[in-house]
């Protein structure tokens, strides 16, 4: 056996012994809710596109409309073939969305924070991240070469201190944080956080992948927590609530055109499909102009919660933490038996220890399925 094979065999073994390997399974997903797998009609509890814009029939049209007229692809990065006038639109609407003076749109959210982080900081400077933050946060981090500290999560008094110990050493400083965590779906001390920045003179970054179009009248994180105008970098996604696929950072004009001069994963990356631009504008006009059909999720998490006794959730996002990878599993599996899609979550996503099923509440999720789906966990989860 070639050495390389070898490897990854020996690999994967290794992760099935401890209920660690992951599978792709062919699932077709569909409106609202609804996905087959298997050719069995299931409710799915797992999906961020939590106001079910894929299949929304504006979102749609806008993208088959645009798909019609400009093509399927870009062509190359918007530096070589042009800025298309759909991601001018887009970024502008984007920019009104979170409050701010412009926006630049990536390729992916992924892309986006591996971009923006080294493009604002080097290896003279200071970076700390939450240590609960998404994985393409810390990697940006470790790409810039700065020294980076994780702070415990949500605890702004350790972050107090690591300024207070290493600032002074450093031009600049950046403190970086999920605004609702996708794991644990709570959000962060957004007003805290400014207010530690605002005293160190550091830059406070949210990523608000899973926080833009379901709190805050949709705004996110920032307008959820009452922080609007003190957080210069807004980045998200519009892969989740938005629906479609890229991501984006929001922040003053001199700082948007930094990105578009120096980020490498926008400079070096084709420009997004102009289908993808015109759905994401589509998906923009229904969370401004529908603020009772943006509340959907959150009121679907809030009676999930209710039922089976947790607190009110801070998103759409519920976990219940399990531990052990093996009865996560199992637990999943017996809920995919009972027609719900409820993806185990293990390490390394989460910490070891913290195995668990994470439960995402869309707009298209029916109440009867959301009150049997409780019923369901009490009796064979919690039990």
């Amino acid at each position: 056996m070639p050495s390389l094979d070898e490897y990854a065999r020996a690999k994967l073994s290794s992760l099935e012994q401890r209920q660690l390997r992951r599978t792709l399974v062919e699932t077709d997903r569909q409106d609202g809710a609804i996905a087959y797998r298997d050719g069995r009609r299931m409710v799915s509890f797992s999906c961020n596109d939590y106001l079910n814009m894929s299949h929304h029939p504006d979102v749609v049209r806008a993208a088959t409309e645009a798909t019609a007229r400009y093509g399927v692809g870009s062509g190359a990065s918007r530096l070589i073939t042009g800025n298309h006038p759909l991601f001018r639109e887009l970024e502008g609407r984007l920019a009104r969305l979170k409050g701010a003076e412009d926006a630049c749109v990536f390729g992916s959210g992924y892309l986006a924070n591996l971009g923006i982080i080294p493009t604002l900081m080097g290896p003279e400077d200071l970076i700390l991240a939450d240590e609960w933050s998404h994985s393409c946060i810390l990697a940006g981090g470790a790409i810039s070469k700065a020294r980076q500290f994780v702070f415990r999560h949500n605890d702004v008094d350790h972050v107090e201190e690591l300024l207070a110990e290493h600032r002074a050493a450093h031009p600049r400083a950046l403190i970086v944080t999920d605004g609702v965590f996708s794991m644990d779906g709570d959000m962060a001390p957004v007003p805290a956080l400014a207010d530690v920045a605002d005293k160190y003179d550091a830059w406070l970054m949210t990523d608000d992948a899973h926080g833009v179009g379901v709190i805050g009248g949709g705004r996110g994180s920032t307008h959820a927590t009452g922080a609007q105008g003190r957080v210069p970098l807004q980045m998200g996604t519009l892969s989740k609530a938005i629906g479609g696929y890229g991501g984006y950072l929001c922040a003053a004009e001199p700082v948007i055109d930094l990105m578009r001069t120096r980020s490498r994963t926008f400079i070096y990356s084709t420009g997004l499909p102009p289908a993808a631009a015109a759905a994401a504008i589509a998906a923009i006009d229904v969370i401004e102009r529908d603020p009772e059909y943006v509340a959907l999720p959150m009121a679907k998490a809030g009676l999930f919660a209710e039922l089976v006794g947790l607190p009110a959730p801070e998103s759409c996002i519920v976990p219940i933490v399990l531990g052990d990878p093996a009865r996560t599993l199992a637990a999943s599996k017996m809920l995919e038996d009972e027609g719900y899609i409820v993806t185990a979550i293990r390490p390394p996503t989460v910490p070891d220890g913290t195995a668990r099923l994470r439960f995402t509440f869309t707009a298209g999720h029916e109440d009867s399925d959301v009150r049997r789906l409780a019923e369901i966990v009490l009796d064979r989860v919690l039990a």
